[in-house]
């Protein structure tokens, strides 16, 4: 028995009386004439500590239990939770879900292959350090960035963890587990300068314990990464509007990736044909020398698992390869009705949630020019080093996002800061401006939160630096 098996065996069976026989009877009474279904069980700590300007202002811990019980049937999904691990319970959701289920011949799809290596040991990073040493880091985080720029005039720190563990079992008597630690550590500072007052962050974090963060190397690192942003957003001027090139920096830039490309490339709104690229698989949707994989098995990366929360093992799915489109990002649903293959990216935000297909960490690949090359190449234009907020219509893949900090490209030299700088474009469209890759891949520091359907799940972004042809940037420059 693996590790996180006997971590579930103790927290969803042994202490709390959940029969795994009868549980599998429930989950064949649920599941009888159906294509797919599971029952999800999950476990989840979770704690959040943040600080404003010297003093802890909230501080939180949560422990949740529950299950979620599916049955699929076509293209129907029936749903049934609970916040109560027990007999009674999950027979009254079996039957639920018997009787809303249209009982239609079906042939039942294969269940997953069996999980690769845990990515994770049982460790619960929540449980390693007593609660008072992460609200004493941030304390210490507040004094170091007050100590380490006299313009800095407030700070805001925030530290997070949580500690899941999920169990799937079928009616066939399969039974797969993860344990997934998840920590994530921010940071804010405002500096004032001559009457201005600029904001600058930075956030880090991954599926590790939490004593990477608590490294005094590391937290100082996030704290003079945020002082450095709003130092150069101090020294800013309003961004120019217009048509123009544009070289994205390494790294958490791939957050256009992930919202202009990544989600049109979603098993169920190719199957419904409401993404922009349905209908275009073998077709070329990019340059030449563009590669995006979706790689759910790096270690200790934000959006890693071993396995989703169908049972299926990641894996590296290959979407676009040398500007081709050649995958899907697929759960099992709807990869069945589409007759491909399951990518292991069937996710949902907790046990009171549905599955559906959803990214992990979505990757561009590297090239092979220097970012010196892409720079020197430009007349005029606009290195985007770091994005904010941004948005994507799946059914025309028109997308806006705000950089976060940008500088101009004059006559092939780095200039001034801007501020206000959004890049607007359409994602079927905008890979095929890529012009040069750079050697230099990155992934995020360990930030992001994927939006879709009311559901929140980690998720992993990266590219190298890139250069793109005629993007459209919206500015406040006369």
């Amino acid at each position: 028995m693996t590790e996180a098996l006997t971590i579930a065996e103790k927290l969803f069976h042994s202490e709390n009386g959940l029969d795994r026989l009868s549980a599998g009877k429930h989950i064949a009474t649920a599941t009888d004439g159906a294509d797919d279904g599971e029952l999800f069980l999950e476990y989840r700590e979770s704690e959040s500590i943040s600080l404003d300007d010297g003093r802890i202002r909230a501080a939180s811990f949560d422990t949740r239990r529950g299950f979620g019980l599916r049955a699929v049937l076509g293209e129907a999904s029936y749903y049934a939770h609970a916040g109560e691990l027990s007999d009674a319970a999950l027979a009254r959701a079996a039957a639920t879900i018997k009787a809303a289920k249209a009982m239609e011949q079906a042939v039942t799809a294969a269940g997953p292959a069996a999980a690769a290596a845990p990515l994770y040991a049982g460790l619960n990073p929540l449980a390693e350090l007593p609660f008072a040493s992460r609200a004493t880091l941030l304390g210490e985080i507040d004094a170091f960035a007050r100590g380490a720029d006299s313009r800095v005039v407030q700070v805001m720190a925030s530290i997070a963890g949580e500690w899941q563990v999920v169990e799937i079992l079928r009616a066939d008597g399969q039974r797969v587990a993860d344990v997934r630690p998840l920590v994530r550590i921010n940071v804010s500072v405002v500096l004032e300068q001559n009457g201005r007052r600029e904001s600058g962050s930075h956030g880090a974090g991954g599926r590790t314990s939490y004593a990477p963060l608590m490294n005094p190397n590391f937290w100082q690192g996030a704290v003079r990464e945020a002082i450095r942003q709003a130092a150069v957003n101090l020294e800013s001027v309003p961004a120019p509007a217009g048509e123009m090139p544009v070289v994205l920096g390494a790294g958490w830039p791939g957050i256009l990736l992930h919202e202009a490309i990544g989600h049109g490339l979603e098993g169920d709104f190719n199957r419904k044909q409401t993404s922009a690229f349905s209908g275009l698989m073998g077709s070329r949707i990019a340059s030449k020398g563009v590669t995006v994989v979706d790689d759910g098995t790096l270690p200790d990366r934000r959006g890693s698992l071993t396995i989703d929360d169908e049972g299926t093992p990641t894996s590296r799915t290959t979407l676009i390869d040398d500007g081709i489109l050649v995958g899907f990002i697929q759960d099992r649903q709807n990869a069945r009705l589409m007759n491909m293959r399951a990518t292991g990216n069937g996710r949902r935000q907790s046990y009171a949630h549905s599955p559906m297909p959803r990214m992990t960490n979505t990757v561009m690949l590297a090239g092979d020019a220097t970012r010196e090359e892409m720079i020197k190449s430009v007349k005029r234009g606009l290195y985007a080093v770091n994005f904010g907020g941004g948005q994507v219509d799946i059914t025309s893949g028109k997308f806006v996002f705000s950089a976060s900090e940008a500088y101009l490209i004059e006559d092939g030299k780095i200039g001034a800061p801007v501020k206000g700088a959004t890049l607007i474009g359409n994602g079927p469209d905008a890979l095929t401006k890529v012009e040069m890759i750079g050697n230099d891949p990155e992934l995020d520091p360990g930030i992001g939160t994927c939006g879709k359907n009311g559901q929140g799940v980690p998720v992993g972004v990266g590219q190298p630096t890139m250069k793109m042809s005629g993007l459209t940037i919206g500015g406040t420059a006369a």
